[in-house]
C-alpha cells in the first residue's frame, strides 16, 4: 500500500524536468552543442571566488568536529546574525538573529511556512505566472491552492481579479518578484497598492493575510529595475530566500526563512514554521554551508553574462516578431506562442532539439518559458531555429 497522491507526484515528473532529462538523452545522440536546452534554471556562472576561498579556509582552519557537527535545529547563531546584519545594512530591516530560520534552500522554507500557516479550511493564493511547485507545496501542507490569472502582457498584479479572489479563508498570498517564469519585477507602486488591499481585507476578515515572499532571484535584476524589500511595504510579510541563484549554489541547498518582528503573531508564526520544518525532518541545514554563508552574506553575483544573454535573446526574438514579456530580473524569458498553442509550439521546437517549457504549468497557457542561464553560443545557435519556427506558421 502506498499513498496514491505521493505516487502520482513521484512518478510523473514536472514538464521542466522531463525536458531536461530529454535534453541529456539527445545530447548523447546528436552532441551537446546541437541541443538548445532552455528548460532548467541552473546557473551558468560560477560561484564567486570568495565562496571557494571561504570553503578552503574553513576546511584548513576549523576543527573538523565543529565544522561538520550538528548546529542548532533553527540554524547556527553566527549565520543567523550575519544574515540579519546584511538585511539591516541593505534594507534597514531591524532584523535579529531570532527572526531567521536556516533552511535547505527556498523550497523547504516555503513548505515550512505553508505548514506553519496551515489551518482547517485555509487557502493560499498565487499570482500567475507562478512556479509550478507552489501547488504541491501548498496542498502538501493541507491547504487549498488557487491562483489569480495573469495580467497580460505586463505581468504586474491584476487587482480587480485579486480582490475577488480574496475570501475569508485566504491565509496567505505567494509573491515572487523577480518572477519565475516571466522575469518581470513588481514595481514599488504595485506592491504599495497590494499592501493597501491586503490591509483592508485583513481588517474586514478579522485575521492577518500574510505575504509569503519567495525571493531566490532578489539579486538578479537589470538596468533601472528595482526589487523592493516587501517587509518594508507590508508588515505581515514572511520572506523565503535561497542562495542558489545569487551565489550559484543550487546543489548545496542553503537558504532561510525571515519572520519580521512586526509581522502579526510573529513569535507564534516563527514557532509554527520551526515545528512544520521539524515534522518534515528539515532541521539543521548543512553545517559547512551555514558557516560559508556566515562569511559570504555580502557577496553579490556578477550579472554581465546573464545580461548579455537576456539582451541577445530578447532583441533577437522581438525582431523576428515574437511577443515577449520584457525581462527585468531573474534569468527567464516568457514568450507568447506565435500559434497560440504553447503545448503544440513547445513540441514543434522539441522536434528541432530546441527545449522550451509550455506555460500551462505556470498558470499561463499560450506562453512558453526560456531559461537564458546558458552559454552565449547556445543563445546565438538557437536564434535560427526560432526564426524557422515562426516563419513556418
Amino acid at each position: 500500500m502506498v499513498n496514491a497522491e505521493a505516487f502520482e507526484l513521484g512518478t510523473n515528473r514536472s514538464c521542466i524536468r522531463e525536458l531536461f532529462e530529454y535534453g541529456l538523452m539527445r545530447a548523447k545522440v546528436v552532441g551537446k552543442d546541437q541541443v538548445y536546452d532552455f528548460s532548467l534554471g541552473n546557473p551558468c556562472i560560477p560561484a564567486p571566488d570568495d565562496v571557494h576561498k571561504t570553503i578552503e579556509a574553513l576546511l584548513q582552519d576549523t576543527d573538523s568536529l565543529a565544522l561538520h557537527g550538528y548546529t542548532s535545529a533553527i540554524g547556527d547563531y553566527e549565520t543567523r546574525a550575519a544574515i540579519a546584519a546584511d538585511l539591516n545594512r541593505r534594507f534597514d530591516a531591524n532584523a535579529q538573529a531570532e527572526n531567521l530560520f536556516i533552511t535547505c534552500g527556498a523550497a523547504p522554507g516555503l513548505c515550512a511556512v505553508l505548514g506553519g500557516l496551515s489551518v482547517a479550511g485555509g487557502k493560499v493564493l498565487a499570482l500567475a505566472p507562478y512556479f509550478p511547485e507552489y501547488k504541491p507545496f501548498t496542498q502538501g501542507a493541507g491547504l487549498e491552492f488557487d491562483y489569480v490569472q495573469a495580467d497580460v502582457p505586463d505581468f504586474q498584479i491584476p487587482f480587480d481579479a485579486l480582490r475577488k479572489a480574496l475570501t475569508p479563508n485566504v491565509v496567505a498570498l505567494i509573491v515572487n518578484s523577480p518572477n519565475n517564469p516571466a522575469g518581470t519585477v513588481y514595481t514599488e507602486k504595485t506592491l504599495q497598492i497590494l499592501s493597501e488591499l491586503l490591509t483592508e481585507k485583513a481588517a474586514e476578515f478579522g485575521h492577518p493575510i500574510y505575504i509569503i515572499s519567495d525571493e531566490p532571484y532578489r539579486e538578479l535584476v537589470y538596468g533601472d529595475a528595482k526589487v523592493s524589500f516587501i517587509p518594508k511595504l507590508y508588515k505581515d510579510t514572511i520572506v523565503c530566500y535561497s542562495y542558489s541563484k545569487s551565489l550559484s549554489l543550487p546543489g548545496e541547498r542553503i537558504g532561510y526563512v525571515y519572520v519580521p518582528s512586526q509581522a502579526a503573531d510573529s513569535q507564534a508564526v516563527y514557532g509554527a514554521v520551526a515545528g512544520a520544518a521539524r515534522k518534515m525532518g528539515h532541521v539543521c541545514a548543512p553545517s559547512l554551508w551555514q558557516k560559508v554563508i556566515a562569511r559570504c552574506t555580502a557577496l553579490r553575483p556578477d550579472l554581465q553574462a546573464y545580461d548579455r544573454n537576456r539582451r541577445a535573446l530578447y532583441e533577437g526574438l522581438t525582431q523576428m516578431g515574437y511577443t515577449v514579456a520584457k525581462p527585468e530580473g531573474a534569468f527567464y524569458l516568457f514568450v507568447k506562442a506565435p500559434n497560440g498553442d504553447s503545448l503544440a509550439f513547445s513540441q514543434m521546437a522539441k522536434e528541432k532539439d530546441l527545449l522550451i517549457v509550455p506555460g500551462e504549468g505556470f498558470g499561463c497557457a499560450g506562453w512558453v518559458r526560456l531559461c537564458y542561464c546558458v552559454s552565449y553560443d547556445t543563445i546565438m545557435g538557437s536564434l535560427p531555429i526560432f526564426k524557422n519556427l515562426i516563419d513556418a506558421l
